[in-house]
């Protein structure tokens, strides 16, 4: 079972093109899956063969000041940071589009937040043969509200709605400098998309995520009903009421890699 099916409960409203997911927390649901959610952030940070290498030399307690220096330490960047985590892994988990790079690997500064569009899916059609995107905006709030709703969905709808050509091409020179044959293929497809700008909108599809400690916002069912009908979009919602306490609990065991 997968990490949301195992932590919350879902309902999921779909009009043709137009798909609204919401998730709560199933009673015992965070204690079931929180070790494996703090071990999923440390590996949007770093490899997970890397961390137990790390161990391995130079002990858990050098190991996780390691590790301590990639995450953000303040509660606005962790935030925006698990929103980030989660919505790859809901795409992942129930998409079934690959997020191939993960980016927080590559932040500037851990406090800092990166530019660009917040994830990309990536993989191909039924037969295998024509690429297929996925867009997407991350936002993770204490109180969600219309204001960042509005503000999510004007940046989707950037650069015509397609991906914007500095993180399309980001993910794609990483994929390139894999020794996976699969994995420079997609990348090759990714850097072309980006000079060819060939596909169309129905195959760049678009996800507006969101967590927050009040729960699903009327804004977000009003903004999916008013878009556009030429692509899949995907409005989702994770509500954890504890919202800040989540983070910081989930944050404070990815950082302790234990004293044996």
């Amino acid at each position: 079972m997968g990490l949301y099916e195992r932590w919350c409960e879902s309902t999921k409203e779909k009009d043709k093109r137009k798909r609204y997911w919401t998730y709560v927390e199933k009673d015992g649901g965070r204690s079931e899956i929180a070790g494996d959610l703090v071990e999923t952030i440390r590996s949007h940070y770093g490899r997970l063969e890397l961390i137990a290498e790390d161990v391995k030399r130079l002990g858990y307690k050098v190991a996780a000041t390691i590790l301590s220096e990639s995450m953000p330490q303040t509660a606005k960047g962790r935030s925006g940071d698990l929103g980030e985590i989660l919505a790859t892994e809901l795409v992942e988990e129930e998409i079934g589009l690959r997020v191939p790079v993960r980016r927080l690997r590559y932040k500037d500064g851990r406090n800092m937040a990166m530019r660009g569009d917040d994830f990309i899916g990536a993989g191909y059609d039924g037969k295998g043969e024509k690429l297929w995107l996925l867009k997407g905006e991350a936002k993770s709030n204490k109180t969600l509200g219309k204001a960042t709703v509005t503000s999510a969905r004007k940046v989707l709808n950037r650069d015509h709605g397609r991906c914007t050509p500095d993180s399309l091409l980001f993910v794609a020179n990483r994929l390139l400098e894999s020794t996976d044959p699969e994995e420079n293929a997609l990348g090759r497809d990714l850097r072309d998309e980006v000079g060819l700008k060939a596909l169309r909108a129905d195959r760049i599809d678009h996800m507006l995520f969101t967590v927050s400690g009040n729960g699903p916002h009327a804004s977000l069912k009003e903004d999916l009903d008013t878009a556009g009908t030429n692509r899949d979009h995907y409005v989702v919602n994770i509500h954890v009421e504890d919202h800040q306490d989540f983070i910081a609990a989930m944050y404070q065991g990815a950082q302790d890699l234990g004293d044996t």
